[in-house]
C-alpha cells in the first residue's frame, strides 16, 4: 500500500503514535509540548490558509449538485450514522467518542484528489469539493460535536472549545489567506518542503496525544479495540457503496461517481488530530483520535483498489 501511494506519512503516524505511549512525557516537559504543538498547530493552519487560493476555491463552485452530494455524505450521512455508533453497547465511553468523532470530521484534501485522478474521475470537482469540506468543517465540525455528543452523554463540548477552535484553526487560516501577496510565490515555490513540515506537524500532534494516553492510564481491552476496528471497516465499506449507488441514483456522470465517491467516504486525519487535541483538551485524546487513524488506513488501502478498478475496468 505505501509503495503504491508513494507516500509513507501513514507509517510516520503510526510511528509516531507507538513513541508516543512508549515514550511518554510528563509534569513540565508535557506542558512545554502543549505549548509547542499549539504553536505548530498554528503554523500548520496559517500554511493552509496561504497556499489556497480564492480563485481556486470559486472556480468550481457551479457544479453545485456534486458539491452538495459530497458535502451531504461528509455532514450529513456520516454523522447521523456517527450518533447511532454512541450507543452501541461494544466498548467503552473513549472509543465510542472517538468513533462518534471520526464521522464528523472533513474529507480530506490530497488522497481524494489522487484518487479521483487515478481512477480518472473528475479532478476539478474534487479539488473545490475536497476543499469546501476542509473550509467548513472548521466550523462545522466544533458545532456537529457541540449539538451531538453532549446530547448523548459522551462528552462537554461548550462554546468555549468553539472558540478554542476559532482561535487556534480558523484565525490563523484566515492570517494565511490575507498573508497571500507576499506569501504566495513562496508556498508555491516551496511546496514540496512545506508537505513535509505539514506532515511533522501532524506526527508530532500524534506523539502528543498518545504520550497523553499512556500517562493518563486510559485503556481499552482487545475486544474493544476489535469491535472497534469492525465498526470502522463496515461503517467504510457502507458508505463506499452508499456513495455509488447515490451517485448512480442521481444519474451522475462517471466521472462525478468517481469524485464523490472518493471525496464523500474520506476523512481527514490531517484535520481531525488537531481539531481533537483542541476540542478535547482534558479527556484522552489518543484514545478518541484512534478510530480517525484506524479509518484512515482503511481507506487509503481500500480506495487504492478501487481506484484502480475505476482505472481498469471503466466502472466498479
Amino acid at each position: 500500500m505505501f509503495s503504491k501511494l508513494k507516500d509513507p506519512f501513514l507509517l510516520f503516524i503510526m510511528i509516531s503514535a507507538g513513541i508516543g505511549y512508549l515514550l511518554p512525557v510528563s509534569g513540565g516537559s508535557a506542558e512545554a509540548l502543549d505549548w509547542v504543538t499549539k504553536a505548530a498547530i498554528f503554523l500548520l493552519f496559517f500554511g493552509y490558509g496561504a497556499r489556497l487560493a480564492a480563485a481556486e476555491a470559486w472556480a468550481g463552485l457551479k457544479h453545485w449538485r456534486l458539491h452538495l452530494t459530497i458535502l451531504a455524505c461528509t455532514f450529513v450521512v456520516f454523522p447521523i450514522i456517527g450518533l447511532g455508533l454512541l450507543y452501541l453497547p461494544w466498548y467503552g465511553k473513549g472509543l465510542a467518542l472517538g468513533l462518534a468523532f471520526l464521522t464528523l470530521v472533513p474529507s480530506t484534501v490530497q488522497s481524494s484528489i489522487t484518487f479521483t485522478s487515478i481512477a480518472g474521475g473528475n479532478i476539478a470537482g474534487a479539488i473545490v469539493s475536497a476543499t469546501t469540506s476542509n473550509l467548513l468543517g472548521v466550523l462545522l465540525t466544533p458545532l456537529l460535536v457541540m449539538a451531538m455528543l453532549p446530547a448523548a452523554g459522551a462528552a462537554s463540548i461548550g462554546w468555549g472549545a468553539f472558540g478554542a477552535v476559532m482561535l487556534q484553526l480558523l484565525l490563523p487560516f484566515i492570517l494565511g489567506q490575507l498573508s497571500r501577496p507576499w506569501t504566495a510565490e513562496f508556498m508555491a515555490r516551496h511546496k514540496t518542503r512545506l508537505k513535509w513540515l505539514d506532515q511533522g506537524v501532524i506526527c508530532l500532534v500524534v506523539y502528543g496525544a498518545f504520550s497523553d494516553f499512556r500517562v493518563t492510564g486510559v485503556t481499552a481491552t482487545l475486544t474493544e479495540l476489535a469491535v472497534m476496528v469492525a465498526l470502522c471497516l463496515a461503517l467504510l465499506v457502507l458508505m463506499l457503496l452508499l456513495t455509488r449507488q447515490l451517485a448512480r441514483g442521481l444519474k451522475f456522470p462517471r466521472a462525478d461517481e468517481i469524485a464523490i465517491v472518493f471525496c464523500g467516504t474520506k476523512k481527514s486525519l490531517a484535520t481531525g488530530v488537531p481539531m481533537a487535541t483542541v476540542l478535547f483538551a482534558g479527556q484522552p485524546v489518543g484514545l478518541i483520535v484512534f478510530p480517525l487513524m484506524i479509518f484512515h488506513m482503511l481507506q487509503l488501502m481500500a480506495c487504492s483498489v478501487i481506484a484502480q478498478r475505476y482505472a481498469a475496468h471503466g466502472k466498479g
